[in-house]
């Protein structure tokens, strides 16, 4: 009898294990820039449990902006001597959201939206003073800018090294669900490439001199190929330090994202170095909207679509908010299409928003 009984129980057990599914991510960013949600352990509280009132199980915190960290770096620190947005004073707004997180259920990953960018408009030059053989060039030699983000060589050793520094200093100290590298991480703007280090590698790996049109074919493969290499890498060792916790992009739109920031995320996808992907699908109408699902919907495969959760413009610092409409529209788009998920920029559009699901 006491066999019988411990085979039931054991059957009961597998079979619920069997039966669970992940869920599909229902998720929002959660930014420092025009929005206080991340300034007091009492904002965050409220955030998050906006947050579980709409129906949302994932947060995308942002923990990398502007060449410093929302949480106190010692990584950072011993590059720069800089340890923390100065505007936290020593509150470790990361570790609070985590915890009031999973008291609510919902899994929390840590979002380095800055990436490659080591500043906007670079008003201190504190990066590029200290560090000037790691910023990016273009053909001519400048600085590379892009829409008034200061961009390192992506290809740099030292710099590649401490991007890896940087994110699994916070997979080890943090109890996060996962890290997540967005239309910065991995990526370079495609004029870039033209710095001493980038060159020589072409040189060394091709044996020929890198053409001064950023856009010919093989020449921006390849540098795309090395974002993805490293992105292979970085994943690689996430996964090694803490094998349970997510590892995602949220890159442009394909084919644009590789031919203007050089992420073959396909490629990713393909390699199985992306836990999740969730292209920015930032449309103001419905009808754009379908013509960018649609062409997502063609790029990936039926088994891949269970891991691709478009992230959908909802609200920007400058006043934008989607209509009510729209959105429900969005969602049932992505359903339509076989998406069972998707993602919110931003999380602000909550305080506004009656209905989110």
């Amino acid at each position: 009898m006491k066999q019988i009984f411990t085979l039931l129980i054991s059957f009961i057990v597998f079979s619920s294990c069997a039966q669970t599914k992940e869920e599909p991510v229902r998720g929002t960013w959660i930014t420092n820039v025009a929005s206080e949600a991340l300034r007091s352990e009492k904002n965050i509280k409220e955030a998050v449990t906006l947050c579980k009132q709409k129906g949302l199980n994932n947060i995308y915190v942002v923990v990398w902006n502007g060449g410093v960290t929302m949480y106190p770096s010692k990584v950072v620190e011993s590059y720069i001597g800089i340890k923390q947005h100065p505007i936290y004073n020593g509150f470790d707004p990361i570790k609070t959201i985590i915890e009031e997180g999973h008291k609510q259920g919902i899994k929390v990953h840590a979002w380095f939206e800055f990436g490659f960018a080591y500043a906007y408009k670079d008003t201190t030059k504190v990066w590029s003073q200290k560090y000037p053989h790691w910023v990016g060039r273009n053909s001519k030699g400048e600085l590379l800018n892009k829409n008034g983000f200061y961009w390192w060589s992506a290809m740099h050793p030292q710099v590649q090294q401490f991007m890896k520094e940087l994110v699994l200093e916070v997979v080890t100290n943090y109890d996060v669900d996962g890290v997540q590298g967005d239309d910065r991480l991995p990526a370079m703007p495609a004029e870039g490439g033209y710095d001493s280090a980038t060159l020589a590698l072409y040189k060394q790996q091709t044996g020929k001199e890198a053409p001064a049109d950023y856009k010919e074919p093989a020449w921006l493969q390849w540098k795309a190929d090395q974002l993805s290499a490293f992105g292979k890498a970085l994943y690689t060792g996430v996964k090694a330090k803490k094998p349970a916790c997510i590892v995602s992009w949220a890159p442009s739109i394909y084919p644009w994202s590789k031919e203007n920031y050089l992420q073959d995320w396909p490629a990713w996808l393909k390699g199985g170095y992306a836990d999740y992907v969730m292209p920015q699908l930032y449309r103001y109408n419905i009808a754009a909207y379908e013509t960018v699902l649609k062409e997502l919907n063609e790029q990936v495969t039926p088994e891949q679509k269970k891991r691709v959760f478009p992230g959908l413009l909802t609200s920007l610092g400058d006043g934008y908010l989607v209509k009510p409409e729209m959105l429900q529209q969005m969602i049932q788009l992505n359903r339509k299409y076989g998406f069972e998920g998707e993602c919110l920029f931003y999380f602000e559009c909550l305080r506004k928003l009656d209905k989110i699901y």
